[in-house]
């Protein structure tokens, strides 16, 4: 679908200034001011947008640096028309941005091709280099052994069995979830937030998953349980909202890291049309060390669309049966 968002509205300037660990600094109106719920919360509800085109880790070529520089930040803005008037397939979260840095846009799948270009929501456009803020270098940290070769089998084991069964195949084919939080910029990457005094509500666009965060003291679930997107606490640090997650079911793979992960998140509104969205991820069953990313979210006038999954996916049956055939040939 293809969204216009409220980047360039009268009064607001989103322009970057600097990044660090722990906050960004953006240029906006002097007339802005933070609202506050009837409860004297401060006022996060509304539709916000993960459409930024800056990838998860730093890209090859721009190591030690933050931000880009004003001539590759003008290239990247000549760039991000020509790939949308180009009429190729459309470009998905971080292919995006690699493909105005190569100057080569790929298909997202060439075996049949995908949607164009028109489909996808329009992308923001950022002078960051990657949303890992920590490890410094802009990349994820490196995997344990274990972790490493848990990867490794479960790769071995798809390319050996890619559809003996509906099990084998990802979660998002199968209508459960692409997993909190979701990463995939462009596309249904739209989120509804509800608060009230005790309670808040993230709506998430993709395969419509709700998470309904207590914002009062409340023992976390026995550990025994384990959910999706595993079990949160939520609370007030001044007037940033702080949610503190565990409990996740090991089959909610992100990034390799399963079941044992601790997820911080830190969400604070820099202006009217911004929702600075950082999160931390500590496991240390699957990486070195802790990892942070700062994920800008722009408002949008637009509402959540149902995402429904389940109705026509004739996708995951075709390739169940499709495999049928191939094991009926070899034999």
């Amino acid at each position: 679908m293809n969204r216009k968002l409220l980047n360039n509205l009268p009064g607001t300037l989103l322009v970057l200034l600097g990044i660090s660990c722990s906050s960004l600094v953006f240029a906006q109106a002097e007339d802005w001011r933070l609202t506050y719920t009837a409860d004297g919360h401060p006022d996060f509800q509304g539709v916000w947008a993960n459409n930024s085109i800056t990838p998860l880790e730093r890209a090859e070529g721009f190591e030690n640096r933050e931000t880009l520089t004003e001539e590759e930040y003008a290239r990247l803005q000549a760039g991000v028309a020509k790939i949308i008037s180009g009429g190729g397939d459309a470009q998905f979260g971080d292919g995006f941005f690699a493909a105005l840095v190569s100057g080569e846009v790929e298909s997202y799948d060439p075996s049949t091709g995908n949607y164009d270009q028109t489909w996808m929501s329009d992308r923001n456009l950022e002078n960051r280099t990657s949303l890992i803020v920590y490890p410094l270098d802009g990349k994820l940290p490196a995997y344990t052994d274990v972790a490493q070769a848990k990867i490794d089998a479960r790769i071995e084991h798809v390319e050996a069995h890619p559809a003996d069964s509906w099990t084998d195949r990802p979660l998002q084919e199968r209508c459960i979830t692409y997993g909190m939080p979701y990463l995939l910029a462009g596309y249904n990457s739209y989120y509804q937030i509800v608060q009230s005094k005790e309670h808040v509500a993230i709506i998430q666009e993709m395969i419509h998953d709700v998470r309904v965060i207590p914002l009062v003291p409340k023992p976390h679930i026995d550990e025994k349980i384990r959910l999706w997107h595993g079990d949160s606490r939520g609370y007030w640090d001044g007037e940033t909202l702080v949610i503190e997650t565990k409990n996740f079911s090991e089959a909610s793979e992100l990034k390799g890291s399963g079941g044992n992960r601790y997820f911080i998140e830190r969400l604070t509104r820099t202006a009217r049309d911004n929702l600075r969205y950082q999160f931390t991820i500590e496991d240390e069953s699957t990486w070195i060390s802790p990892w942070t990313a700062i994920i800008n979210y722009s408002s949008s006038p637009d509402p959540i669309f149902e995402y429904a999954c389940h109705e026509g996916n004739y996708g995951l049956s075709g390739i169940l049966s499709g495999h049928r055939a191939q094991e009926r040939a070899a034999q």
